[in-house]
Formats: structure tokens, sequence, C-alpha cells
């Protein structure tokens, strides 16, 4: 990655940073400190920079971040995207020019699909950024972009029903393992993601993928919320009767995660890790937790006996994982299960992320979303508010974590894999404590009973 210095007043970013919903930065302190281009795009209205946003935030962390803000310049304001709105200023070589958000603008996103539809005849020939797609799919390049308004951390724009592009707004140099697993296993035919058709990249730095639509898909999360709430509306049955029952579905679920590893470690490297090394490692987590979330107290010589039993383990085999694996990470099509998102864990570095690690993060990852699920519905916030739920949801939660390890092991696990599976969700657990600590405390329950009746257990 080679961006090269622009002249634009740095005072315009910080306004607009702070209204977006994927800066990670909101409520702390931060200065702007450089602007550079990473490439652009078009050479008529719109105009398309590509910019490199470096900030450093002033709370003591002196922690610097990279954001990719892409902004379309026009001569004349453009009040369709008013919301996109960044800054107007003058430019030493085009004059006066009022600059948007280009992921907002559909104009500027046809310049993303024709430099993909080019890309065979003239890779990296747009101005630093370079465009590589693989075979076996004819992209609409008619195809029409609108932005999603959902996303948290990237902007997605989908093309029609063809194909979706997925910008990366903060940015690591390297490669981004979204892309690079699901380079691999597009590759190998898999059809438990969707596919890659492509990506875009500035130097050896990941800028962005474009996907393959899925159009029947239905979000996981929102299945199994929907499955709870038609449980706590049928109080006469039973969680494996009631029409919300979703263990059918947590067992395909199960399958299709079991598949998805298997082609990993065909593709990617294996190895071993000490047991004892990992127990050592959340035993470090755990000691800061209980700064951070005093509520943990009460259970730190159970969370303690969980991470020295597996620690006492030997090896543990390691591969290419997703990482941050969760319900809202799926999807439901009319073929079946679709795994998406393969970054990893936001918080973690990129070096962190591309470690090989136990598949049985992943596994206890989805293990704690069923137990999200069944208590979120009963939020304030949520639906439903039944005096039997907890009870109730309590039963919805084994029910479908068994059916899920059932069918990813294969059968019934052995005293190993429990003692591992314990001690991975164990330690999301205490995670997931801190961070509804800090940020959503009413929720903080939920977690906290986890790790409650971990250590019952």
């Amino acid at each position: 990655m080679n961006p090269t210095p622009v002249d634009i007043d740095l005072s315009v970013f910080a306004p607009y940073l702070v209204r977006t919903r994927w800066f990670g930065g909101k409520g702390r302190t931060f200065e702007v400190t450089s602007v550079q281009r990473l490439g652009q795009l078009g050479d008529g209205a719109p105009r398309v920079d590509v910019l490199l946003v470096e900030l450093v935030y002033a709370d003591g962390a002196c922690e610097t971040e990279l954001y990719q803000v892409p902004l379309a310049y026009y001569e004349h304001p453009e009040h369709r995207i008013d919301h996109a709105f960044v800054g107007w200023w003058e430019d030493p070589d085009h004059g006066w020019v009022h600059a948007y958000d280009a992921l907002h603008d559909r104009d500027a996103m046809a310049l993303w699909l024709q430099a993909f539809g080019r890309a065979d005849e003239r890779p990296g020939d747009d101005a630093g950024l370079t465009f590589r797609t693989l075979p076996g799919h004819d992209l609409d390049l008619t195809a029409v972009g609108s932005l999603f308004s959902g996303e948290q951390s990237n902007s997605s724009v989908l093309f029609g029903e063809d194909s979706v592009l997925k910008l990366f707004r903060k940015i690591t140099p390297g490669a981004n393992p979204d892309i690079t697993t699901h380079d691999a296993l597009t590759r190998a035919d898999s059809p438990d993601v969707a596919h890659l058709y492509g990506w875009v990249e500035a130097g050896d730095t990941h800028l962005g993928m474009l996907q393959q639509f899925l159009r029947t898909a239905t979000d996981g999360w929102d299945l199994a919320l929907t499955s709870v709430r038609n449980l706590y509306s049928e109080p006469e049955l039973s969680a494996s009767d009631a029409g919300g029952d979703f263990s059918g579905e947590s067992g395909r679920l199960g399958d299709t995660l079991r598949e998805v590893h298997a082609l990993l470690r065909e593709h990617f490297d294996t190895g071993t890790g000490t047991a004892r090394a990992t127990a050592d490692a959340m035993h470090v987590r755990l000691d800061a937790a209980l700064v951070a979330a005093p509520a943990l107290a009460p259970h730190e010589a159970a969370l303690r006996a969980v991470f020295d039993e597996l620690g006492d383990l030997g090896e543990l085999a390691v591969q290419r994982i997703h990482g941050d694996l969760h319900l809202g990470q799926t999807l439901r099509t009319s073929t079946g299960w679709k795994i998406v998102d393969f970054e990893g864990e936001p918080a973690k570095t990129l070096e962190e992320r591309l470690l090989p690690d136990s598949p049985w993060r992943d596994v206890a990852g989805m293990l704690r979303s069923f137990d999200y699920a069944a208590h979120a519905v009963d939020r304030p916030d949520g639906v439903g508010d039944d005096a039997t739920g907890t009870d109730r949801g309590a039963e919805w939660v084994e029910l479908n974590q068994t059916s899920f390890l059932r069918a990813y092991a294969g059968g019934d696990l052995t005293a190993e894999q429990r003692t591992i599976v314990t001690a991975y969700t164990a330690d999301k657990a205490v995670y997931e404590t801190v961070y509804e600590t800090r940020n959503r405390p009413t929720w903080v329950e939920i977690p906290l009973s986890a790790v409650a009746r971990i250590g019952a257990a």
C-alpha cells in the first residue's frame, strides 16, 4: 500500500466520522492526523477519491486507526445524498468540489462494478487500485447499487440480485482473512458460503470484496429469535413440541460448520498448540476481566478450575477458523445454511486473527449465541415477558445446543471434547461479561448467568 498525500482540510472528517455507524471510536477524543489517497475511479461526474484517513486517539492510549473513506466529488450540490455530505473545498485541479461518501451514491458505486468488469483486461489500471476477479461468474454490469443500512463495522452495496460489494471501513495493512478464506472456499466450490467473485486492493492491502448475493437468505439470529417467540406464545408445549422448535436447524448448522472446518483444514496450515498455553491465555484474560467486571469475582475459582482442566490435556489441534462465529454470522437459504464474515474477532489485531486456533472456539461462540437468543427476547427492548420464560428459555437453549453439538461432533462428545468446549465457552462468557459491563449493563446477567452455570457444573 503506497498512498499519496492529498491537500484536504483535515477538520472536515471528524464530524462526519462520528455520524457514521461504522466508526469504532464513538465517545473517544481523537484527532485526524493525515488523509492520503489510495486510488481514484472515474474522470467525470462523479469522480471518486478512495482515501485513507488516519486518526490518533487523545485519551492516553496513543492509539492509531486507519479508515477507508471513498469520496464522490461533484461540482454542484447533490441534494439527493445530503445525508452523506462530508464537506466542500477548492481542489487545485478541479476547482470547487462538493464531497459525499461515495457508498451512498449509486452513480459512484457503478464505477466499482465497472472496474470489476474490466479487471481481467487491465488489472491495476485504476490509479492505485487493483481489481481482481475469480473465474466462473459473469457479472451483471448493468445492476444498480444500493447501500445496506444495518451494518456496524463495514459498508455493503447490493448490485441488483447479482452481487454484493463489502468495503472494509477500518483498514489494517495486509491480507484480510475474510477474502483469503472465502477465496479458498470458493475455489473448493463449498456450498456453505457465499462465493467470492473478486476483490479490490491497494498494494498488498485488501480494501473490499465482491460476493454472490444470496437472494433467499434469512439471518440466522432473526430465525432463532422467531423460534423463541413462538415457543413463548405456546406455554402449554415443550420446546421440542412447540411451533418454535429450532433443533433441526441447529443440527443442520452443526453439519455446516463441520464441513467448513474440514475444508479449512485442507487449504490452510494446521498444527498443534499446547493446551497449557491456551489455558494460561484464558487465565490472563480472566485476570483483566476481574478488574473490568468485578461481578465475576464470586466465580473466579470455578473458572480457573475449568481452565486448569483444559491445561492438563496436552496438545490441541489448531487450524484456520472463523474466529467470531455466532448466529448473526449465518444465513439460512433455500439450499441450506451459509456462514459469512470470516474477518475474525474485531478487537484482535490482523496478526492475531490470522493465527491458527482450535475449531472449538467457533463451536463455543455458537453455543453462547443460542443462550443469547433465548434471553434477548425477554429483554426490556425485546418481545414477550412470559413469567415462565426463564425455564422454557433454558429448555430451548439446551435442546439447540445439544442438537448443534451432536451434529458437529458426529455424536456425543468425548470427555476430552467436553473439557475443551467447556473451557472455550467459559472464556467466551467472561469476554461477554466484560463487554456488557462496559456497553450494555442491563444485559450483563446473560453471560454472568452462564458463568455461574459453568461453575456449578
